[in-house]
């Protein structure tokens, strides 16, 4: 009988294991992430990244860096993340600012280097990889305009090595978020918001976070007008959604036109959640900002893109925001201190080792519009009021086009 009861017992945990086993191949099938279950042996790449960098990490790390490029010790800020990352296993949630000092510490007194601390960490080439598709375009050499010391009314070019990435929202306009990734939507059918919504004023100007190309250009029905730019790497697709009816986009740009970090590239608005063009859905005056990481190009779209949560993105890239002027002929904003980023020679000058541009994305089947995949995309606010996720906001809802003709006057 006790021998009985011990082979019966064995048999029901093989089948609990077989029936979590199952539900687990299951999910990971439902979420399209099949590959990171188990990889593909003949696809070398990256199919799946949790960023979790707090903004404090970011920039005390980006400080080091720059600090250390007039020592002899040069300290390279994407390192020392992911040396974190592989000791915190990738939850920055156990960050403490005397692990980074420790690190650097170690590297400037030169008892150890990256390469020998580095050594024999299964996961550091993981984070490294990771961390440089987030980041790899944020921090580098570059020219910029700047005021005269001699003559304020005189701009001048100045060399510098810093951030040359820059906040999507255009300085000295006001704004108001909170960390909305992964929170649910209704719109349409269910589905987790994958990306992060900015509220602000009709009409605000909105510029490129990074130099790089236009990809996609266009109404969606979810997005509204949107604007979808690739970094020259090809690494992160930038998505800029709900622009402003009427006038959402700056008028010189189509796909393929070359953009740098801090150019006005649109409007923010309300615009969306509609089959037909140039219609206000929205209720909340916003701009979706969407970061996707492509490692291969069949990551681009469908079930297996890669969307990261950019709220500690956002908080970094606050200390570098692009002040802008308007034209009151034209009605256009425009950038009042002109930049020169290496990057976009480079790729004037190579293009043909650049992904082409002209293999744009389909205009109803664009990732972050949330049709391709309905298990695991997001999108805004529903104008049925069904969706009340935001309650944070400081922008007046706009009630009816009149209001918003009004303001694309202003």
């Amino acid at each position: 009988m006790k021998k009985f009861n011990i082979k019966h017992a064995i048999i029901g945990e093989l089948v609990v294991v077989l029936v979590l086993s199952s539900f687990l191949i299951y999910q990971h099938v439902r979420e399209g992430s099949i590959d990171t279950f188990y990889p593909n042996s003949e696809k070398n790449y990256i199919k799946w990244v949790d960023f979790d960098i707090c903004s404090a990490a970011l920039g005390k790390a980006y400080e080091y860096d720059v600090a250390s490029q007039t020592e002899e010790i040069k300290l390279n800020w994407i390192e020392l993340l992911s040396y974190l990352g592989t000791r915190y296993g990738g939850d920055f949630s156990r960050y403490k600012e005397k692990d980074l000092n420790a690190l650097v510490q170690k590297l400037k007194n030169k008892e150890e280097t990256m390469g020998s601390i580095t050594e024999g960490l299964k996961y550091y080439d993981y984070y490294l990889e990771a961390y440089t598709a987030v980041l790899g375009g944020f921090v580098g050499e570059y020219e910029i305009q700047v005021n005269s010391e001699e003559n304020p009314e005189e701009k001048v070019w100045v060399k510098k090595y810093g951030l040359k990435a820059f906040l999507p929202v255009a300085k000295f306009f006001p704004y108001s978020d909170y960390d909305d990734f992964g929170v649910s939507r209704s719109y349409g059918y269910k589905r987790k918001h994958l990306g992060h919504d900015m509220m602000g004023q009709v009409g605000t100007p909105i510029v490129a976070v990074e130099s790089g190309w236009v990809e996609a250009l266009g109404w969606n029905q979810y997005g509204g007008w949107r604007i979808g730019i690739r970094s020259f790497d090809g690494k992160r697709y930038y998505y800029y959604a709900h622009l402003r009816k009427n006038f959402p986009y700056n008028k010189a740009l189509e796909v393929g036109s070359v953009v740098q970090a801090g150019d006005v590239i649109g409007y923010l608005g309300r615009t969306g959640y509609s089959r037909n063009e140039n219609v206000n859905n929205i209720d909340t005056p916003h701009l979706h900002f969407g970061m996707q990481l492509i490692f291969d190009e069949s990551q681009k779209e469908g079930y297996n893109e890669i969307w990261i949560d950019c709220y500690d993105i956002i908080n970094f890239l606050y200390r570098n925001r692009s002040e802008t002027v308007k034209n009151t002929e034209t009605k256009e904003w425009s950038r009042v201190f002109d930049m020169k980023d290496p990057s976009v020679q480079d790729y004037l000058n190579n293009k043909d080792k650049y992904p082409d541009p002209t293999q744009k994305r389909n205009l109803d089947d664009d990732p972050g519009d949330e049709n391709v995949n309905p298990d695991a995309k997001g999108i805004e606010h529903n104008s049925n009021g069904n969706d009340t996720d935001n309650k944070n906001t400081d922008s007046k809802t706009n009630s009816d086009d009149n209001t918003e003709k009004q303001n694309n006057e202003n």
